[in-house]
C-alpha cells in the first residue's frame, strides 16, 4: 500500500526522479516548505530559523499556565492573534468550578491583553482554525499536538506553552532547518475507506522506525485531486502521531472553494513545488489500495487492515492483551479482548466519532448515509457522534442528517475534545471502544488500571464505525456495505460565532481585570541553574516509549492543569507511584538548604563527595531526575516537563526523546535534557554528582562528566551525559532556571 524511499530525491513534472542536474542545496529551494520557512524566518541564517507565526492557538488546558508564565514574564498585550477555544474541559464536571472558572479567566484575559474567546461547546481548536485562521503560506503554533493545517496550505506546529509564551513576547521560535519528505499521493480511495484509514496506513509505515521524527511532510501528486478538502484536512491532523514536526500540501481549486466556502477567498493561494524540488525521503501512498483500517491499543501505529485482524484475531489480541499487563501493570488477562470473539465475529461495547479528526460534516454525513434505516440495537453497544463545531452541527440539523443518526440510535453531543484525551464517553470495564479520534493511548478512553478498572481504544474511520454500528457492534469494514453515498452539500453559517466569540484582537482593554477562580495558582519561584548539583533518580523506566500521557495523565486530571501544585501530585502516578513523594523528599531538602539547616540525612553522601569535590556541601543544589529511553511521545502539553520541575526535577537522562516538543519544554523549564547510548549509568535511588554544569552551558561544552553514587552502597561510577544541539538561547534558558526567569533576567 504505502512506499518508503529513505534517501533524497527529486520531484519534476509531477515526477519522482532519483538523480537531476540541479544540485540537492539549491533544488530544495524548490519545496513548498522552503517558500513558507523562508518568509517566516527573521534570522539570516537558513540553516537556523528564527521564526515568527501569524496566529497561535490554546484550549481550555493550556491557556491559563501560558497567559500565567507571559504574565510573570512581562505580558502587556497579545502581540499577535491569540485563540482561545474551550473544548476540552467544557463539561466542567469534575474538580467543582475549577473548568468554568479557568473559561471565567480566559474571558478576561481575552479582553484584557486583545484576544479571541470561542466559549464552549463551540468548536473544537482545531476545526474552529481550519474554518476561521488557516490561511495559504501562513503558519500557526498551537499548544496541542495536533495543530495540523497543512491540507490548507498553512504550516501549523504544535508545541508547549512555552513556546506560545515566546510568542507572547515577540521572540522567536529557533529551530534548525528541518528536513523534508515528499509524501506522493496517487489514485483515489475506494468508496467505503475514509481519511483515517490512510492516515493509519501511512502512520504504521513510519513510526517505528523514526523516518520521518521532526521533519516536514510535504503531500504532492496527483493523487490529492482525488480527495474532498475534509478528507485531506482528516489526514493531515494524524500526521502528527508520525512525529513529523509538520505538513503541508499543494492547494488547488478545491482548497480555493473551502476558503471561499468559509468566507475567506482572500486567503487562498496556488501552492506547489516548483519545476524541480529536492526532497529528504519520499512516501508513496497509492489510495486506491488502501483497505479499511483499526489500530489496536495502544498506539495509532498498532495497526491492521480490518480483514487482516479478523483472520488473524486470536494470535493479534494475544499480542494486545500481553503488552497490556507489561505497559499497565496489570494481571495477566486483566484486558480480554479474546472474549468478544464470537461465532458470527468479532463485536466491540462502543463507537465515537469526535474531534478535529472524526467530527468534520463530510465524515457526519458518510455515516448518516451508512445508518439511514439502520439501528444501532438494543444491546450494550452504543454509538456517540460530536460534530467539530457548532456550525456543522447547524447544517447537520439543516440538510436532515442529525435525525437519521439519532433515529439509528445515533447521540449526537457538543464540540468536545473528551474522547480523544478521556474525559468523554468512559466505557465500562473490560470494554472496547472504536473511536474516529487521534490517539487510543493507555487511559485515553478514561479507565483507571490502577483502581481495577480497565477498558481499551482502537481507532477507526468514521465509515467502518457507522457499518459497524449498523450491526450493532459486530466489527465491519464500511467496503462491505453497498451504500449509496450522497454528496455532501456543505454551507457555512457563521452567525453562531458572530453571536457567542468574542474578538478583541488589536482592541487590548488593560483596566479589565483578570478573574482568578480558587483554583488558578501562580507558578513557585525556581531557582537558576548551581554549577554543582546532587540529583537522585527517583523514577527510571525501561518501556521502549513513554508518553507524556503516563509522565502527566490525562482525563480527571486535566482540570487541575491551572494548580500547578496540585496537577503535580499526579505526576507518572499511573507508572510509577512512587515517584511523587520521593521527588517531593528531595524538593523538601533543597527548601531546607535553601534555608541555610544543615541537611543531615545526607551526610554519608556527603562524606563521599567529599573525597570527589571541594565544593561545600551548602553550595550543592538538590534535586530529582527521571530516567527512561524514550520519554514525550505524544501530547505537546507542557505539564509533562513542568510537574517534574514543580517537584524538584533537576534533570532527564535518556536513550533518545521521542519529539523535540517535549525537549523544549524540558529546557523552557529548566530541566538538563541529557541522553546516554546503551544502558542507563544508573538505577533507582542512586544519587548523579555533576560539577561545573553552569560553566558547560556558559561555554558551549556538550558533555558533562557526572559521578553516579550507587544505592546498594557499591563504588562510585563515572558517566559521561551528552547537552547536545542546544542552541545559545537553550543554554541561557538552563543557567537561568526557566524560561520565566530567562524573561525576567
Amino acid at each position: 500500500m504505502i512506499k518508503t524511499t529513505k534517501s533524497g530525491i527529486y520531484y519534476t513534472n509531477k515526477e519522482v526522479r532519483q538523480k537531476h542536474e540541479m544540485r540537492p542545496e539549491e533544488a530544495k529551494k524548490g519545496t513548498i516548505t522552503y517558500g513558507i520557512l523562508s518568509a517566516h524566518n527573521i534570522s539570516k541564517d537558513e540553516n537556523q530559523l528564527k521564526i515568527k507565526f501569524d496566529a497561535i492557538a490554546s484550549h481550555d488546558i493550556t491557556y491559563v499556565g501560558i497567559i500565567q508564565t507571559a504574565r510573570a514574564s512581562g505580558l502587556k498585550e497579545f502581540p499577535l492573534p491569540y485563540i482561545l477555544t474551550n473544548c476540552h474541559n467544557s463539561l466542567c464536571a469534575v474538580g467543582g468550578t475549577i473548568n468554568e472558572d479557568d473559561h471565567a479567566f480566559g474571558l478576561s484575559a481575552a479582553k484584557r491583553y486583545g484576544g479571541i474567546y470561542v466559549p464552549a461547546h463551540q468548536a473544537v481548536i482545531h476545526s474552529y482554525m481550519r474554518e476561521r485562521y488557516a490561511s495559504c503560506g501562513k503558519m500557526i503554533l498551537g499548544s496541542d499536538s495536533h495543530t495540523r493545517y497543512g491540507a490548507l496550505g498553512c504550516m501549523a506546529i504544535g508545541e508547549g506553552g512555552p513556546e506560545l509564551v515566546k510568542q507572547l513576547l515577540s521572540k522567536t521560535y529557533d529551530i534548525s532547518y528541518p528536513e523534508v519528505i515528499c509524501v506522493h499521493l496517487t489514485g483515489a480511495p475506494k468508496t467505503g475507506v475514509g481519511p483515517q484509514d490512510v492516515a493509519l496506513a501511512l502512520i504504521k509505515e513510519v513510526f517505528a522506525s523514526g523516518f520521518v521524527k521532526n521533519k516536514v511532510l510535504e503531500f504532492v501528486g496527483e493523487g490529492i485531486s482525488s480527495l474532498p478538502m475534509e478528507f485531506r484536512n482528516g489526514i493531515d491532523v494524524m500526521t502528527t502521531e508520525t512525529t513529523c514536526l509538520s505538513s503541508i500540501w499543494e492547494t488547488d481549486e478545491k482548497t480555493k472553494r473551502y476558503l471561499e466556502l468559509h468566507g475567506r477567498a482572500r486567503d487562498y493561494r496556488k501552492l506547489a513545488p516548483a519545476d524541480v524540488a529536492y526532497y529528504d525521503g519520499l512516501i508513496e501512498i497509492d489510495l486506491s489500495t488502501i483497505e479499511p483500517m483499526i489500530a489496536l491499543p495502544f498506539h495509532p501505529s498498532n495497526a491492521y487492515t480490518i480483514k487482516e485482524f479478523l483472520e488473524n484475531a486470536q494470535d493479534i489480541l494475544a499480542s494486545v492483551e500481553q503488552n497490556a499487563t507489561k505497559q499497565l501493570g496489570i494481571q495477566k488477562g486483566r484486558l480480554d479482548l479474546r472474549s468478544k470473539l464470537k461465532k458470527d465475529g468479532f463485536y466491540v461495547d462502543q463507537g465515537v466519532i469526535a474531534g478535529c479528526a472524526g467530527g468534520t460534516y463530510d465524515n457526519l454525513c458518510a455515516a448518516s448515509d451508512i445508518l439511514e434505516n439502520a439501528s444501532t440495537g438494543q444491546g450494550h453497544f452504543s454509538l456517540s457522534i460530536y460534530p467539530a463545531s457548532q456550525p456543522v452541527m447547524l447544517e447537520l440539523i439543516r440538510s436532515g442528517r442529525a435525525s437519521k443518526l439519532i433515529t439509528a440510535g445515533a447521540t449526537l453531543r457538543s464540540a468536545f475534545c473528551g474522547p480523544c484525551f478521556g474525559a468523554g464517553d468512559v466505557p465500562s470495564n473490560g470494554s472496547l471502544s472504536i473511536r474516529h479520534s487521534t490517539r487510543n493511548f493507555p487511559n485515553r478512553e478514561g479507565s483507571k488500571p490502577g483502581e481495577n478498572q480497565i477498558a481499551a481504544v482502537a481507532l477507526m474511520d468514521s465509515r467502518s464505525i457507522a457499518a459497524t454500528a449498523a450491526r450493532g457492534g459486530k466489527l465491519t469494514p464500511a467496503t462491505e456495505l453497498d451504500i449509496n453515498y450522497s454528496a455532501p452539500d456543505y454551507k457555512f453559517d457563521d452567525t453562531v460565532y458572530k453571536n457567542r466569540v468574542y474578538n478583541g484582537y488589536g482592541r487590548p482593554e488593560p483596566e479589565t481585570p483578570l478573574v482568578f477562580g480558587p483554583n488558578i495558582a501562580d507558578w513557585p519561584a525556581f531557582s537558576p541553574a548551581a554549577d554543582c548539583m546532587l540529583i537522585k533518580t527517583v523514577s527510571v523506566i525501561n518501556d521502549p516509549v513513554t508518553t507524556t500521557d503516563e509522565l502527566i495523565p490525562s482525563g480527571d486530571t486535566s482540570s487541575y492543569r491551572s494548580n500547578p501544585e496540585k496537577l503535580s501530585s499526579f505526576a507518572l502516578s499511573r507508572k510509577d507511584p512512587s515517584y511523587v513523594p520521593k521527588a517531593k523528599q528531595m524538593r523538601e531538602l533543597e527548601h531546607r538548604r535553601l534555608a541555610g539547616e544543615h541537611i543531615s540525612e545526607l551526610d554519608d553522601i556527603y562524606k563521599i563527595l567529599a573525597e570527589i569535590t571541594d565544593a561545600p556541601a551548602d553550595s550543592i543544589m538538590l534535586g530529582s531526575l527521571i530516567c527512561a529511553v524514550k520519554p514525550g511521545d505524544g501530547s505537546a502539553r507542557e505539564q509533562a516537563a513542568s510537574c517534574q520541575r514543580v517537584l524538584g526535577g533537576l534533570a532527564n537522562i535518556a536513550n533518545e526523546y521521542a519529539t523535540k516538543r517535549y525537549r523544549s519544554n524540558l529546557i523552557n523549564w529548566g530541566i538538563l535534557p541529557f541522553t546516554v547510548k546503551g544502558d542507563f549509568p544508573v538505577a533507582p535511588d542512586d544519587f548523579v554528582f555533576l560539577s561545573g554544569v553552569r560553566s558547560a552551558l556558559e561555554h558551549g561544552i556538550n558533555t558533562i562528566n557526572a559521578k553516579i553514587i550507587p544505592a546498594d552502597g557499591s563504588a562510585v561510577r563515572d558517566a559521561v551525559l551528552s547537552l547536545d544541539n542546544l542552541s545559545k538561547d537553550d543554554r541561557r534558558i538552563l543557567l537561568d532556571g526557566c524560561l520565566i526567569n530567562y524573561y525576567k533576567n
